[in-house]
């Protein structure tokens, strides 16, 4: 007589792997089912979209119980796929609400500069040229980046190869809490700090609306953050054998850093100044509050003194009262700065591949 238990008999172990499958397949065919539910319910605003919600939640409950490692799986693959149909789902409905205007302006809406009659922007004479708004963008920018660039690595230097590790330990963590300050305080501070410092001023003696400079300082302060923490990483990330071998044919410490450690993390840091760039070109209510609702280009073009708007501060300004074309426009207006901000991102992130691919030893 057979001293093995009948359930552990492989016919058995079998029938129960394959329940377990049929299950688990069955389950997540619901799910899937009841999430498609939701997305179409959300989208035609129907009143059984929380109803399929509350299905596909008992089918997820269920499933973990009973499937744990199976769920888990498909839950991670349906986060990836709802992050990227959402991303798809805003680029369309950008570019849709936005189309209006590029066929009434077509190109002029991103190169007109003479004002004519109407003016670059007259929503009564249905006239829209956002170029006194990129000009602005540009110039905050610019001015943001001559902060936060050199400031940025400066920092990202000090905390990475100059300070001891309890300094390290607090600066570092102080950086990136100044990183989470809503913008609206780095707005209100500057407009009231540094904007009231101009405006009273003998020497500059500048209107109390605000100015390009202005902006562009509170801008990189913002960014600043962000150079000093992605700059850090990509020191950090030079292997301490090329540090130890400089070292070791007779370097200084401060000649390792500006002749081996740099150049090797020339790229991440690039990259670092790229998300700045980004972070700045981006930046809304600090903008908004700093500068006053001009829609024109400033006189001289580079008086950085003057006053004018940026692509963000526009749309934050005008949305509550536009619509029809004057709201296609300021859909524009997101349509530029979506574009501009991805290749960005994109720049930024073929630098650092570079960068890991050079400290790979691949060229």
């Amino acid at each position: 007589m057979s001293m093995i238990p009948e359930r552990w008999l492989p016919s058995r172990l079998g029938d129960r792997t394959a329940d377990t499958d049929r299950s688990a397949l069955v389950a997540g065919a619901v799910g899937v089912l009841l999430l498609a539910g939701v997305a179409v319910g959300f989208l035609i605003q129907s009143s059984l979209t929380a109803v399929f919600l509350l299905g596909f939640l008992v089918v997820v409950g269920f499933g973990w119980y009973a499937h744990q490692a199976e769920t888990a799986k498909a839950l991670t693959f349906l986060a990836t796929v709802f992050t990227v149909a959402v991303m798809g789902l805003i680029i369309v409905f950008l570019f849709r609400e936005a189309w209006p205007v590029f066929e009434l302006m077509g190109l002029d809406l991103v190169t007109r500069i003479d004002p004519g009659e109407t003016g670059l922007w007259s929503t009564a004479d249905s006239v829209y040229s956002l170029t006194p708004m990129i000009w602005g963008t540009v110039v905050t920018t610019i001015l943001a980046m001559a902060i936060a660039g050199p400031l940025g690595i400066a920092s990202a230097v000090f905390i990475a190869e100059i300070a001891p590790g309890w300094l390290r330990d607090i600066v570092k963590p102080g950086v990136e809490i100044l990183a989470g300050i809503p913008s609206i305080v780095y707005g209100w501070l500057g407009f009231i700090v540094i904007n009231g410092y101009f405006s009273r001023s003998d020497t500059f003696d500048l209107a109390s609306n605000g100015s390009l400079i202005v902006a562009g300082m509170v801008i990189g302060l913002m960014a600043l953050p962000t150079v000093v923490s992605v700059a850090e990483d990509a020191l950090t990330s030079i292997p301490e054998s090329m540090k130890s071998g400089s070292l070791a044919l007779g370097s200084t410490e401060w000649q390792t850093t500006m002749g081996i450690t740099i150049p090797a993390a020339f790229s991440g840091v690039s990259a670092a100044v790229l998300l700045g760039v980004g972070r700045a070109v981006g930046e809304t209510m600090a903008a908004t509050v700093i500068l006053a609702n001009v829609t024109e280009f400033p006189g001289p073009l580079f008086d950085a003194f003057d006053n004018t708007i940026t692509l963000t501060s526009v749309i934050a300004n005008q949305y509550g009262v536009a619509q029809g074309l004057h709201l296609s426009a300021l859909f524009g207006a997101g349509v530029v700065l979506f574009v501009t901000v991805l290749f960005l991102s994109i720049g930024s992130q073929l630098i650092e591949e570079r960068m890991e691919r050079n400290l790979g030893g691949n060229q």
